[in-house]
């Protein structure tokens, strides 16, 4: 199952996961829109799920039933089918290598209590990009942009069901433009700096679809105290 240039990882949650030792691998930004949507209940998608990080870390934080998983580029996908199969969580997590833009005719409309999505940060922009690099694609708007995966998550999502999302604060004001225009209206937002002396570099938000106006913004989320260690709230995170 285990494939060569692959390791696996354990989650320290009683779950396993499946990576290219050189290719693109989870990092802090999923762990923590894991934990900022652990409320989630019921049927919930996972949109740019990669190798499946997030499904996996919901399994075991979240009360959700079942979780979909959209992956489009088909090495990554088979890598988290193998994650969900190591696992034993077939019966859970379904993982379809499919272009998000086609889930809401796959899936269905308005069926999701819950989408999470850990997209790409960056704008394509006029640079050559590698479009068959899984890193490249992870990290670059080069299969969908966000536009896409805000459509996308408001087409799936039923009445009041929860969007949770994590990006770069940078594109704030893209990111509430579009919310706005597919009827997801920002409730929860917060950001996340390395420590109390750096720029926030990773901003969490919840919108919930077709919900009145009242943003709540959470205190900022320190990774490391001045002394270079974690935070006790990221170590809580990370169940130390």
């Amino acid at each position: 199952m285990i494939e060569l240039n692959e390791t696996l990882d354990d989650l320290q949650n009683g779950y396993y996961i499946i990576q290219k030792n050189d290719g693109f691998r989870f990092g802090i930004d999923a762990v923590l829109l894991s934990d900022f949507a652990k409320s989630a209940t019921g049927k919930v998608m996972d949109l740019c799920t990669g190798t499946g990080i997030i499904p996996l870390l919901l399994s075991a934080k979240s009360k959700a039933v079942h979780i979909d998983a959209v992956e489009i580029q088909p090495e990554i996908a088979d890598m988290a089918k193998r994650s969900v199969e190591y696992n034993s969580l077939q019966s859970k997590i379904n993982v379809v290598c499919v272009d998000l833009n086609d889930a809401p005719q796959i899936f269905g409309k308005s069926i999701y209590d819950t989408v999470t999505v850990n997209p790409p940060y960056m704008r394509t922009g006029s640079g050559l990009l590698n479009e068959t690099d899984t890193k490249t694609v992870s990290r670059h708007e080069i299969k969908c942009n966000l536009d896409d995966v805000i459509r996308v998550s408001a087409q799936l999502l039923k009445p009041h069901g929860k969007m949770f999302m994590v990006h770069r604060p940078s594109r704030l004001a893209e990111i509430f433009s579009a919310m706005r225009e597919y009827k997801l209206e920002p409730k929860i937002m917060r950001l996340i700096a390395p420590c109390e002396d750096k720029e926030v570099n990773l901003v969490l938000i919840c919108g919930i679809k077709c919900a009145k106006s009242d943003l709540k913004i959470m205190p900022t989320l320190y990774v490391y105290n001045k002394d270079g260690g974690y935070t006790k709230e990221i170590d809580e995170i990370y169940g130390r």
